[in-house]
């Protein structure tokens, strides 16, 4: 079996992008085996599991009291560890659109709209759709209601009030933090980015081009001022990779926005290039612990079918990319 079949004998949340991103199938092909990640595999076993409050696991951002898991679907954390639930609601949208799930499809609908008029936050009980007030949480539910249809522009006026003079974002800013940081700043350019390709009513071009600046300067995964890695577990490849930063998702991200690679980036394209096995494929590293209704890989140091295919088209696109002189 070469790879690319492998990465074909999979659910059609990854077979569809494989097809588009590395295979050059037609556009109908890739549109028919989109069309099954509602009805199908993981994309359709999520949605089964919305509850009866319109969200996941009976909260926004955490499960809600007296939540409890049971059954074959709901799996304890990996490595046996504690860690972060990630069977609430945020997270659970977060999977589907990663899965790219069809917007438009009846079932998705629905449960889009039992999330906009059912759901609240944590936070001062806002609803889903208005955000709360953490950036990285805005940044990804302005991703999430931007890629279902909703009105997220009041979330996006906040973001943009709220991006440093570094030109990042940080969680941390009701606390008092003065400075950015990576997680905070690519949870808020991905939402960004949605939400500008999907039409939405705001000029965010300035703000994604000053977040963009943000990582660049910084090699996406360095210290500015000495050079030094950041942190470590930057340098591994995680899926779902959750509200975390890593080099490949940071390498994701500008591949997806339309714009040959900058120079900067050069140092994480040979990192990623450097992790490829002998076998074509690239590991799963640093799965992020936390209760999970299943799992989408076999684990740690195991041959990754997700970190494959973003790897491959990260590559793709560095090598087909090139900047004019």
């Amino acid at each position: 079996m070469t790879v690319m079949d492998w990465l074909l004998d999979s659910d059609p949340a990854l077979r569809w992008q494989v097809l588009r991103d590395l295979d050059g199938a037609a556009p109908d092909v890739v549109a028919a085996e989109r069309a099954r990640v509602a009805r199908e595999g993981w994309g359709a076993r999520l949605l089964a599991l919305q509850d009866d409050g319109g969200g996941w696991a009976g909260g926004a951002c955490f499960p809600g009291r007296g939540y409890r898991h049971t059954g074959p679907d709901h799996e304890p954390p990996p490595n046996g560890e504690d860690g972060q639930p990630w069977v609430s609601t945020l997270p659970t949208l977060d999977v589907l659109v990663e899965f790219g799930v069809d917007p438009a499809d009846d079932r998705v609908q629905q449960a889009i709209a039992g999330v906009r008029e059912h759901v609240r936050w944590e936070y001062d009980s806002l609803p889903f759709f208005d955000g709360e007030v953490e950036a990285c949480i805005n940044g990804r539910t302005v991703k999430i209601g931007a890629y279902f249809g909703q009105p997220v522009d009041g979330i996006v006026d906040r973001l943009l009030g709220e991006q440093y003079p570094d030109g990042g974002w940080n969680c941390e800013r009701e606390n008092g933090s003065t400075v950015s940081s990576f997680a905070s700043t690519i949870n808020v350019l991905d939402g960004l980015l949605t939400y500008q390709q999907t039409g939405g009513d705001r000029d965010v071009e300035t703000a994604l081009r000053r977040g963009e600046e943000y990582l660049l300067e910084r090699r996406l995964f360095r210290r500015r001022t000495t050079g030094e890695v950041v942190d470590q577990d930057w340098l591994g490849f995680s899926f779902p990779f959750r509200w975390h930063y890593d080099v490949l998702r940071a390498l994701d991200y500008f591949r997806s926005t339309g714009n040959p690679p900058d120079d900067r980036v050069k140092e994480a394209v040979d990192l990623v290039r450097s992790k490829e096995q002998p076998d074509g494929t690239w590991l799963l590293e640093n799965t992020h612990p936390g209760l999970v209704f299943f799992s989408l890989e076999e684990g740690d140091g195991k041959p990754s079918r997700w970190n494959t295919l973003r790897a491959r088209r990260v590559l793709a696109w560095a090598q087909n990319s090139t900047r004019p002189d």
